[in-house]
């Protein structure tokens, strides 16, 4: 019996369970040295469908001798044309991933961190593995708070619903330039209150509630206080879940430090970065687990696939929190700067509300890598 094709949140879970898979990428060499699928238990091919139809055989000699094989293209057409010619030369476990890096972008995973006071009372992880984005739902007693959502509404909307929440506030934690943010259209379509740091207006298209230091925003028992944590942008607002979790945005990751660039502005953010980083998260407990919104590579999830560290490990164990010089740190966070995310003004102006793509083109504009972090 033929491998039936394998949808992305099936895929997901087999990485997030560091199940063994192999991946065939049928995309142009570029293109998948740019961006491809990893995991800590992801083996993963690139051969060219040009070279696929070219010599069948001599792509069949690449490739292990027993399955299962997984394709993936750009869009989930592609793949399936190598598939069958594969098939053709005698490769039998094989099948293609439907919706191929696009579904592989878009996909949300959700990962329960901890039980929370309230009924019902949890904290939830949605990872992007995808694109290296970490959003958040915060819930106790039927009431639901989200952090930092994309644009991919329908995995928080459809998660709060079967748990029979009502969503009373949504917070984007900065303005984003590496993804689409979902804030304003789950907070429209629920009535919800919609925080945004007032910092970061440069000329925002909507109305908002301002996001300020010391502001409380509760679900149920749980309250989140906002913490001012600027570097990443100048208005970049951290959030302190129940004196247990500290949600830092874009501005600590695990094994990185945020970038101070996306706004062109990387000479004059980096002092705040260094003070929120060298000064003002340590005046906090040191036993805060970190939860960012970002992630930049494989190794950094845990073992249930989720990202996370205490703050105290983090300043032993992250080489950019231990710059003592700050002409070094300097140095450090503006000459190491990898490539800015795929369309980030495009993106930045999108959330700003002074524009508005279509969906195409929404996915268009995230394709890509994560490229947060210095």
């Amino acid at each position: 019996m033929s491998l039936q094709p394998l949808e992305v949140k099936d895929l997901v879970k087999k990485i997030m369970k560091n199940e063994e898979v192999f991946i065939l990428d049928v995309r142009g060499e570029d293109d998948y040295e740019n961006w491809k699928i990893e995991g800590k238990s992801v083996t993963t091919m690139n051969i060219p469908l040009k070279e696929i139809k070219q010599d069948p055989g001599k792509a069949k000699e690449k490739l292990p001798d027993e399955g299962p094989i997984y394709v993936v293209c750009a869009k989930g057409i592609s793949s399936q044309d190598g598939v069958e010619i594969l098939k053709e030369a005698g490769v039998s476990e094989i099948t293609h991933v439907v919706d191929g890096m696009n579904g592989w972008s878009e996909h949300l995973e959700p990962v329960k961190i901890s039980k929370l006071p309230g009924e019902g009372g949890a904290l939830y992880q949605f990872v992007r593995l995808g694109k290296g984005c970490l959003s958040y739902i915060i819930e106790s007693d039927g009431e639901a708070v989200i952090v930092d959502p994309n644009r991919m509404t329908h995995f928080y909307t459809d998660f709060v619903e079967e748990q029979g929440l009502k969503i009373k506030a949504v917070i984007d934690t900065h303005l984003h330039a590496d993804h689409i943010s979902g804030g304003r259209e789950i907070a429209k379509q629920y009535d919800a209150e919609y925080y945004f740091p007032d910092k970061d207006d440069e000329g925002v298209e909507f109305e908002y509630d301002p996001l300020k230091d010391g502001d409380e925003i509760k679900a149920g028992a749980a309250a989140l206080k906002a913490f001012y944590s600027p570097g990443h942008t100048i208005g970049s607002t951290s959030l302190i879940v129940n004196d247990e979790f500290l949600l830092t945005g874009d501005i600590l990751f695990v094994e990185s430090i945020g970038r101070p660039d996306l706004a062109g502005k990387a000479e004059d953010w980096v002092e705040d970065l260094r003070e929120t980083l060298y000064d003002r998260y340590k005046n906090l407990a040191g036993d805060l687990t970190v939860l960012p919104s970002h992630f930049g590579e494989m190794s950094e999830l845990n073992e249930d696939g989720s990202v996370s560290d205490k703050l105290n490990a983090l300043y032993e164990k992250n080489k950019k929190l231990n710059v003592d010089d700050a002409g070094e740190f300097r140095h450090m966070v503006t000459d190491n700067l990898p490539e800015q995310p795929n369309s980030h003004e495009e993106i930045r102006k999108t959330n700003m509300g002074k524009s508005h793509p279509d969906p195409d083109e929404k996915q268009s504009m995230e394709t890509g890598p994560n490229n947060c972090s210095v």
